[in-house]
Formats: C-alpha cells, structure tokens, sequence
C-alpha cells in the first residue's frame, strides 16, 4: 500500500488551470482499483492519495501520468507501507 503526497510548486492560479483533468486522472485510477482515497491538504497547499498496488515502480508510473506532475505544478513523494491493523467495530 502507498501514500501519495504532493506539495504545490506554483500557484493556486496555475494549479487550478489543472484540475479538472487531474480529476480525470484520479476517476482513472478509482475505476481500476489503484486509487482507494484522495483529497486536498488543509491548507491548500497539495493533496494525499491513498493507492494500491504490486510494486513501487507501478505508482511512479501512475504519478507521471497525472497533469499536475507533467505541468510540473506538483512535487510527490511516495510512502510504501505494510498495513498491520486495521480499525476495529467497537463491540457492543
């Protein structure tokens, strides 16, 4: 399992200019199974994705995908780890 955390280059201005398809690449993603969670930082200044995957080497070629990475108006970086608990229905 990965998390995916980008941190804006530019400006909300010229990010913005990029959203709607960056939105499309996340639908892309949700629809294949790769993408489990996404949103934006708070303050706005990226975002976290939440992904799936066999190998490291399979989201670093998800991420060029994206047109906040091919505009470069994002930086990403990438966290594998081994989910070892979930979270636990309180019982009654």
């Amino acid at each position: 399992m990965f998390v995916i955390l980008l941190n804006y280059k530019k400006p909300l201005s010229e990010v913005d200019r990029f959203v709607s398809e960056h939105r499309e690449f996340l639908e892309r993603h949700y629809i294949s199974g790769h993408f489990l969670l996404s949103g934006r930082k708070e303050p706005r200044t990226g975002g976290v994705i939440l992904a799936q995957a066999e190998t490291k080497a399979e989201i670093e070629s998800i991420v060029r995908s994206d047109p906040f990475y091919r505009e470069q108006v994002a930086e990403y970086e990438i966290v594998e780890f081994l989910p070892s608990r979930p979270a636990s229905v309180a019982s009654q």
